[in-house]
C-alpha cells in the first residue's frame, strides 16, 4: 500500500475528464429524480393517483435497486479508502452506508398492510407514549391495561 505522493507539478484536467465527470453528475441527478418519482415521494401530477389503500407499485422495486446501489458504492468506497487513504472516501462510506441501511429498513418494515385491523379498519401500531391515545382508549371501551 503506497501513500499518495506529493508532487510540485500542477495537474490539469483534460476536456474528456471534465465531460465524463459532468455526464456522471447529470446521470446521478436524473436517477435521483426518477427515484423520487417512482417511490411516490414526489407526485407526478397535482392530484395524487394512488390512494393509501392502493400503494405505489413501483415503490419497493425502486427502493431495492437504490439500496443495492448504495451498498455496492459503500463497498467500492471502502476499497478505494484502504488503497489510497484519502479521508474523502470516509464521507462517501458514511453517506452510502446510511442510505443503504435506510433502504433496507424501508424494505423490511415499511409495509402498509402489516397492522390494519380487519374488524375496525384502524391501525394497530398505536401507543400511548408520551401522549394519551384517545382512539386506542375508545376502541378498548375505556378499560385500562396493566
Amino acid at each position: 500500500m503506497n501513500p499518495p505522493r506529493q508532487t510540485n507539478q500542477a495537474f490539469f484536467t483534460s476536456a474528456l475528464e471534465i465531460y465524463f465527470s459532468r455526464s456522471l453528475a447529470f446521470a446521478l441527478l436524473t436517477l435521483a429524480l426518477l427515484h423520487l418519482l417512482l417511490t411516490g415521494a414526489m407526485p407526478w401530477t397535482s392530484t395524487p393517483q394512488y390512494s393509501p389503500q392502493q400503494p405505489n407499485p413501483y415503490a419497493k422495486p425502486t427502493v431495492l435497486i437504490s439500496s443495492t446501489y448504495h451498498a455496492i458504492l459503500t463497498f467500492y468506497s471502502y476499497m478505494r479508502y484502504t488503497q489510497s487513504g484519502l479521508s474523502g472516501f470516509v464521507l462517501g462510506i458514511i453517506g452510502s452506508a446510511s442510505m443503504a441501511a435506510m433502504g433496507l429498513w424501508c424494505i423490511l418494515f415499511a409495509d402498509d398492510k402489516g397492522h390494519i385491523s380487519r374488524r375496525t379498519g384502524k391501525d394497530k401500531r398505536v401507543s400511548g407514549f408520551p401522549f394519551k391515545n384517545v382512539d386506542a382508549d375508545a376502541a378498548r371501551g375505556g378499560k385500562k391495561g396493566l
